[in-house]
């Protein structure tokens, strides 16, 4: 291969690896976090086990699944892992209700190949294609309360949720075991 050929042929490589730009159109609030960009998309929801392994459950599985966005753009598989609440909870609760429906996105997109992260998104609204009115992507903390009536009380949802008091009841606070905490606790604050 010629010189110039060559380097054309690496020019087209390093072009299509360029991360494509999503910020046009995006309203997404900043949270400042490394390797995030404002991403507005159009995408089809979809369940990733499904379309990765033909295992589809109906409505992707009824919220026991983690869902995903394929993206009308290029195809490609973003993989929402939060809503647009302070807590890194709450991606599939925001996309089961559009289970295989087009719809457009707006947040943010995480993708650093230092961190190991691509295509990791923060969904902070969504609508379903064609729709006028964004819904703000923040049911996930109502959907727990309606999951667990009897953690009813004051603070955070995680200071009363079973299944963390149950971890920390077997692991300990600090995810030792119960021994290891009662141990640390004897030696830095008695």
């Amino acid at each position: 291969m010629s010189a110039p050929s060559l380097a054309l042929a690496l020019s087209l490589l390093a072009g299509a690896a360029v991360a494509q730009d999503f910020s046009e159109g995006s309203d997404a609030r900043e949270w400042g976090l490394y390797g995030e960009s404002k991403a507005f998309f159009a995408a089809t929801v979809v369940d990733p086990l499904c379309e990765l392994t033909g295992d589809c459950p109906d409505n992707c599985g009824d919220g026991a699944r983690q869902l995903a966005l394929l993206r009308e753009a290029d195809g490609v598989m973003v993989l929402p892992l939060k809503n647009g609440q302070p807590a890194f909870t709450g991606g599939a609760n925001e996309l089961l209700p559009f289970c295989g429906q087009a719809v457009e996105v707006d947040g943010l997109l995480i993708t650093d190949a230092e961190l190991g992260a691509q295509n990791v998104y923060l969904v902070q609204t969504i609508r379903a294609e064609g729709a006028s009115e964004w819904i703000k992507a923040n049911r996930w903390t109502k959907d727990w309360a309606a999951a667990n009536p009897d953690a009813a009380g004051q603070g955070p949802w995680f200071r009363r949720d079973p299944r963390i008091a149950a971890e920390i009841a077997r692991e300990g606070w600090l995810g030792l075991g119960p021994e290891e905490d009662a141990a640390f606790l004897k030696e830095w604050f008695q």
